[in-house]
């Protein structure tokens, strides 16, 4: 059976920390600066492992991991003026806590926090490797900040999606080939058609600024309501994913009924925050489902979320179940 359709595999994000690099984290508490070189060391070395791994799982393109990340938006918040860190938070519906950025006055960049780690990855990778790297969304940045400096939301999302650009922008100049931008807010309960209209275009910024980079929209962690998802569709990315796992059949409906509106369909299903392997028959069970409501010719193979919520040593494992099922299912005939 010939396919129309191309498969290709990628990991949503971020990986878990390994128990050598929390154990040195731990020694940086107590020693202070002098456990810092260990804590650089460890994390260098892990990224390479993350790294080879998606490259040996034969991954499209690769992230490096964000293991010195403490949650998606304090590298960022903690490397912008006029913003400080506050208590902790839940992460959506995670077994996993954010520190809350507190915007006080308008905020500009005292340094930049993508474009030095894509130089890292390209002095080491060879040339054919896609490096992808991944910003939280300005809507979801917003939302989950306190807004004091006397602007409206809507101005301080523009204001954090022209700070996202230039991270954007500097990047792909490193050599980053993949960007990909996370609105998890978009699938939130009480997101709004109006302001995700206005979301869409803070978003569209951040795309902007991705010149010829290849561009995604991921939104995990369920599944975007219809009303949602019409405003979403205008969005300027190659590239839009959605979460399988928490709502398989709300999923199947939507793409089924609203279509992808010209973009390319990322699918997560992967199982991305627990350890358990599904069996291969469920995964292409799913697939064969998916694909007959799409009529793309490229599908995103992906997991539903990061791999951070995970263990380590299944973080690992399931990316290379995530790259062995899919060139499986790919080379059967989506049997």
């Amino acid at each position: 059976m010939v396919f129309d359709v191309e498969f290709i595999a990628d990991v949503l994000g971020g990986y878990p920390r390994s128990a050598r690099l929390r154990k040195a984290l731990r020694k940086l508490e107590e020693e202070g600066e002098a456990g810092l070189a260990e804590v650089q060391r460890v994390v260098y070395e892990d990224m390479l492992v993350v790294v080879g791994v998606q490259l040996g799982a034969g991954m499209y393109s690769v992230v490096d991991g964000m293991l010195d990340w403490h949650d998606p938006l304090r590298p960022f918040a903690e490397a912008w003026r006029g913003v400080y860190i506050d208590g902790l938070l839940r992460w959506f519906d995670n077994n996993f806590f954010y520190r809350i950025p507190v915007f006080v006055e308008e905020p500009d960049p005292k340094r930049f926090v993508l474009a030095p780690r894509v130089k890292t990855l390209r002095s080491i990778l060879p040339d054919w490797a896609r490096i992808r790297v991944v910003v939280p969304g300005p809507y979801t940045f917003t939302k989950l900040s306190k807004n004091r400096t006397g602007r409206n939301d809507r101005e301080l999302m523009e204001i954090i999606a022209r700070l996202l650009a230039e991270e954007v922008r500097r990047a792909v100049e490193a050599g980053a080939s993949v960007v990909q931008v996370d609105e998890p807010m978009f699938a939130d309960v009480d997101a709004k058609p109006d302001e995700a209209s206005e979301a869409v275009e803070a978003v569209n910024i951040v795309f902007k600024a991705a010149g010829n980079a290849e561009t995604r929209l991921a939104i995990p962690y369920n599944v975007p309501s219809p009303d949602i998802y019409e405003r979403i569709l205008d969005v300027k990315a190659k590239t839009i994913i959605l979460d399988f796992v928490d709502a398989f059949e709300r999923g199947l409906k939507l793409v089924r009924e609203k279509g992808v509106g010209g973009h390319e369909l990322g699918a997560g299903v992967i199982e991305a925050r627990n350890i358990y392997i599904e069996p291969y028959e469920r995964f292409a069970s799913q697939l064969n489902a998916i694909k007959s409501v799409y009529r793309g010719d490229r599908l995103l193979v992906t997991t539903s979320a990061w791999l951070d919520l995970i263990p380590f040593h299944y973080a690992v494992e399931k990316t290379r179940i995530l790259g062995h099922y899919t060139t499986r299912y790919a080379s059967a005939g989506a049997r």
